[in-house]
């Protein structure tokens, strides 16, 4: 009996693993990251502008209108890396929002003079109380918002050119319509 309980802990570790390689083999792709968001209501919030005076952002600017909201901070490298993304995104008509997380808005403010701002419209979520709302896990981030204030699409990490060209643009001309 007693050379049987040494068994039990490398069954117990055989078990586990071939849970996670089975889980692997059935074609799903481990860097997707589900959200519990997608096909439900946005969450609704009022946020400030980055500066005294700048106009704010709340999820009522959004109605009746396809758009893109993305979390990003200028302490975030990844944000940097997608940046020429959303600004080609912003110049061919996509309405691209921000939401400045926990960072000070005049770093962002420099952030965006050095790289351009493709913002229709920024808000600043200080405390990341509308990112829990949303459920972020990090920046960058960004949501697909349809005209009913739905969200249709999560990017959790940078936006990639495959992504936007193979995903993103067939999501926001098919909701435009």
């Amino acid at each position: 009996m007693r050379r049987l309980a040494y068994l039990i802990p490398v069954l117990l570790f055989a078990l586990v693993a071939g849970y996670f390689l089975l889980s692997l083999r059935e074609g799903r792709d481990p860097t997707l990251v589900p959200s519990a968001m997608i096909d439900r209501p946005m969450p609704a919030f009022e946020l400030p502008g980055m500066t005294d005076g700048a106009p704010g952002l709340n999820s009522a600017d959004f109605a009746g209108r396809v758009v893109l909201v993305n979390f990003f901070a200028s302490w975030c490298l990844p944000c940097r890396v997608e940046h020429p993304l959303l600004a080609a995104l912003a110049a061919k008509g996509v309405a691209v929002y921000g939401i400045l997380y926990k960072d000070a808005p005049a770093a962002a403010g420099r952030w965006l003079a050095e790289l351009g701002d493709p913002y229709a419209g920024i808000g600043v979520d200080a405390a990341g109380r509308t990112a829990i709302d949303f459920g972020v896990y990090g920046v960058p981030e960004t949501y697909l918002v349809d005209r009913d204030g739905r969200i249709r699409f999560k990017q959790v990490g940078p936006l990639d050119q495959p992504t936007i060209e193979g995903t993103l643009l067939p999501m926001i001309e098919a909701l435009g319509k």
